[in-house]
């Protein structure tokens, strides 16, 4: 997934902003702060479907609460990345997850028959901060590519070979990371790569739409 095609980009986001989000189901607490210990939530199969420019400025979509995390970081363990996943896979159910917030770092995690599927939200105090994150993050990953053009929304991206996708929007910093799954699976043989930027513009999108 070195490039992806602007038009189909610009496509998918627009039919994803007329789709309509939710959070998540269920929601995390725990103390905030870095020496936090983590807050783990298990969530079983749904039966019900509900619902970054580079420099400083706003904060992100749903400021952090005082004990847990924001409602736009609970997005990611919510209805509309599992909906998407369960297409794109063709699962019979939707997957069980697990998530967890630790160190200012809301994570879920997508148990799958193939492997794990994890998906992150840093939320750093402000948008330079995040913006420091981000770039650390890229310094220090493994054959990091840059996602370019319409297909990086508009925000600071970039892939990694083994399959994870990285968005940096506002005081977020968004990490889908497919790494533990195969090299291409589900009915259409997509690639962990390719899953990992479509469900990271599916969050993305949700953002957008609830700033």
């Amino acid at each position: 997934m070195k490039q992806h095609t602007p038009l189909l980009a610009s496509l998918a986001l627009s039919a994803l902003l007329l789709t309509g989000c939710a959070t998540a189901a269920g929601s995390v607490t725990a103390p905030s702060g870095p020496s936090a210990p983590a807050a783990s939530t298990e969530t079983g199969h749904s039966e019900g479907h509900g619902g970054g420019h580079h420099g400083a400025g706003s904060s992100s979509p749903g400021a952090p609460k005082a004990d847990g995390p924001s409602e736009a970081a609970l997005m990611v363990c919510g209805d509309q990345p599992k909906d998407r996943l369960t297409a794109i896979l063709d699962l019979g159910q939707d997957p069980h997850t697990i998530n967890d917030w630790a160190d200012s770092t809301f994570t879920c995690t997508y148990h799958l028959d193939e492997g794990d599927l994890v998906i992150s939200v840093k939320e750093a105090k402000d948008k330079a901060a995040a913006l420091t994150y981000f770039d650390a993050m890229q310094s220090l990953a493994k054959d990091a590519t840059p996602i370019e053009g319409l297909a990086n929304l508009g925000f600071p991206a970039y892939e990694t070979a083994d399959g994870s996708a990285v968005f940096q929007k506002d005081s977020f910093v968004l990490q889908v990371d497919a790494s533990d799954l195969p090299t291409t699976l589900g009915p259409d043989d997509i690639t962990r790569n390719a899953l990992a930027y479509q469900l990271s513009t599916t969050i993305l999108a949700c953002w957008i739409e609830h700033p």
